[in-house]
């Protein structure tokens, strides 16, 4: 039996989840599945050793496009992931300074006062 096939498996299905359209609802289950899936993938990975048939090697040749566009794939969604994230900090602070607008101020009596930062 080929080795390479639950990897080839795995791999596909990983391409087929992220050719999905990710909504900001579904996108904690999504990544979950993700993680699960490459677990697996990794696992099975662990598993193989040389040396490979020709038939592997070929089914090799067809994995290797298909996970670097899984790797794209998954690079664009953290990506935009890692943006939100920094718009949500930013929202944050942005709300933070409009509901206490003088909290980074050094000085309240009145009194200023040099300091080194």
């Amino acid at each position: 039996m080929n080795r390479l096939q639950p990897i080839y498996d795995l791999t596909v299905e990983l391409k087929n989840l992220l050719d999905k359209p990710v909504s900001a609802k579904s996108r904690e289950a999504v990544i979950t599945d993700l993680n699960r899936l490459l677990i697996r993938r990794g696992v099975e990975m662990e598993n193989l050793s040389p040396p490979f048939s020709t038939e592997e090697q070929s089914l090799g040749e067809k994995l290797v496009p298909i996970n670097q566009a899984v790797q794209k794939k998954m690079q664009v969604m953290f990506s935009g992931l890692k943006t939100e994230m920094k718009q949500v900090k930013q929202q944050k602070k942005s709300n933070q300074s409009y509901t206490n607008p003088y909290r980074s101020v050094q000085a309240m009596d009145g009194m200023f006062m040099d300091r080194k930062k």
